[in-house]
């Protein structure tokens, strides 16, 4: 019980660290550059607690909320690039040495190299207008139902008050 207890909340601290839907800073985050008037390039990046969906997540809602906000309904994608990084760390070695009568004993543990993966993710994307009787293009995604759907599950920085 103990044990499950302990895995949930390591799971709960760690998932707080993961990067916030937030402008891209020193952390990760995800900005939409113009390209054209109708295409922009979005490009997401996430730390090592960062879930590779939750990359995904963002390009998503970034592409929404850009189509919406330029007045337009669906956005196409025409690209897509794996932007992952990924990075080494090592924890130091540790010795020690206990002395029982004339005798030592050294213990020595080496220390550990782990991977960290900080998923990233670049779109290209073009958005249009599809009025009310027209056939989206083939693989058009909807943006009001893509940021109505995605908007709700996204991690947020606090607000500072």
């Amino acid at each position: 019980m103990k044990v499950s207890l302990f895995g949930i909340l390591l799971v709960a601290l760690l998932a707080g660290c993961q990067t916030p839907y937030q402008e891209m800073g020193a952390t990760g985050g995800v900005v939409a550059m113009p390209i054209t008037n109708d295409t922009y390039r979005i490009s997401t990046r996430g730390n090592g607690f960062t879930d590779p969906t939750v990359v995904q997540d963002y390009s998503l809602l970034k592409a929404a909320e850009i189509t919406l906000q330029s007045g337009n309904t669906h956005f196409v994608i025409l690209g897509s690039q794996d932007a992952t990084r990924r990075d080494y760390g090592r924890t130091p070695g540790t010795m020690q040495t206990n002395v029982y009568g004339n005798t030592a004993f050294t213990t020595y543990n080496p220390g550990v190299t782990y991977d960290i993966v900080k998923p990233g993710q670049d779109l290209l994307i073009q958005v249009g207008k599809v009025l009310p009787g027209q056939q989206a293009p083939a693989g058009a995604f909807p943006a009001q139902q893509v940021y109505d759907n995605i908007n709700p599950r996204v991690l947020r920085p606090k607000k500072k008050t």
